[in-house]
């Protein structure tokens, strides 16, 4: 009985994988730099760990984790293909092409896996190419099964409102979020649209619609995707126009709870934001500075100006460091409490990031 016990006990340990939750589980990086290369950091050690390069032209656009860690799956070949690669082997176990024919389709960022890892959404825009004319065809998600190898074809594909430029499900998967002007919310089982998130079209008074703009996804650690917006408003009892203000949405992924809200007047431009998991009214912002705001309160608590533009930032999952990437060659690290820079990550070949996201992942 002692030695059935101690295997069972062997067995347990060996299959058990270190990804998100285990206690051994340690925190990663993902992004990429021109030309097509995928990179692993430990910010810990404030070092790369490891690369992947990429086969085909292009260079890397969204990066999309399975839920185990194991594969990561990435737009690539000028965002007309998606590929998987297994993290530890480094070797390429999906490609999925998107375009046949006179059919040319390309992602646009909108990318997310489901919960149980089965199946890949990817938000596609096709045109059909003539001899005189290019012919745009209705967007749409294409569904493709992860376990699909090397010439993956979609099973299935939803429709989608045009503008849709993020794709995100909740944290039961059974809801997919599509952020256009505003949210739809869709089964992604077959498409039915259950519920429309108003953003662009929300009345409120005193203020114009908001200019919403994100392209990167950062959600992993809080479960909250949050989204910079610039709204006009009203001038009060004055007929001249009241000042831009900067806002943020911000969509609860395990309730769905959505909130909007301003937080100072628009004095610098915004491109991307994360939510801290350890105190969800705190975020952070950046472009050419790094902002940290008070949700609930809707107050800039403090800004720095950066060394030159990131459009992307993540946080780890203490909520200590916050870091900024995207653009050019390197990660900024910075605590989430003074703002203090506190290191930074080169990363190899001196190529830019340009518009990859920053994913954390836990191995």
């Amino acid at each position: 009985m002692r030695r059935c016990s101690l295997r069972l006990l062997l067995a347990a340990l060996m299959l058990s994988p270190l990804v998100d939750g285990s206690a051994s589980a340690k925190e990663y990086l993902l992004t990429s730099t021109r030309p097509n290369t995928l990179v692993m950091i430990d910010p810990a050690a404030r070092k790369v760990t490891r690369t992947y390069d990429i086969a085909g032209p292009g260079a890397v656009l969204g990066i999309v984790p399975s839920p185990d860690n194991r594969i990561v799956y990435a737009v690539t070949n000028h965002w007309g293909s998606v590929v998987g690669i297994d993290l530890d082997s480094g070797k390429e176990v999906f490609h999925a092409d998107f375009s046949s024919g006179a059919l040319r389709v390309r992602n646009t960022f909108g990318m997310e896996v489901s919960a149980d890892g089965r199946e890949l959404y990817v938000l596609l825009l096709p045109t059909e190419i003539g001899r005189n004319e290019y012919t745009v065809q209705e967007p749409h998600i294409a569904v493709y099964r992860t376990d699909a190898g090397l010439e993956a074809k979609p099973v299935r594909t939803l429709p989608v409102p045009r503008r849709t430029t993020t794709l995100l499900r909740s944290t039961d998967g059974s809801k997919l979020y599509c952020v256009s002007w505003d949210i739809h919310v869709i089964d992604p089982k077959d498409g039915r649209e259950l519920e429309v998130k108003k953003v662009t079209h929300l009345p409120r008074p005193g203020f114009a619609e908001p200019d919403v703009f994100g392209v990167w996804n950062q959600f992993e650690q809080a479960k909250v995707f949050i989204n910079p917006y610039t709204v006009a408003s009203a001038g009060g009892d004055s007929a001249a126009p009241g000042p831009m203000k900067n806002g943020m949405v911000t969509l609860d992924l395990a309730s769905g709870e959505m909130r909007m809200k301003e937080f100072e007047d628009t004095t610098k431009v915004i491109f991307s934001a994360v939510v801290n998991p350890k105190k969800r009214d705190e975020a952070f912002a950046v472009y050419t500075t790094l902002a940290k705001i008070d949700l609930a309160g809707g107050a800039l608590v403090k800004r720095i100006d950066l060394p030159h533009t990131y459009y992307t930032v993540n946080i780890s999952g203490d909520g200590r460091e916050v870091y900024v990437g995207g653009t050019m060659d390197d990660i900024g690290i910075y605590s989430s409490e003074t703002l203090e820079k506190l290191g930074e990550v080169k990363l190899p070949g001196g190529g830019d990031q340009s518009l990859s996201w920053v994913r954390v992942i836990n191995r």
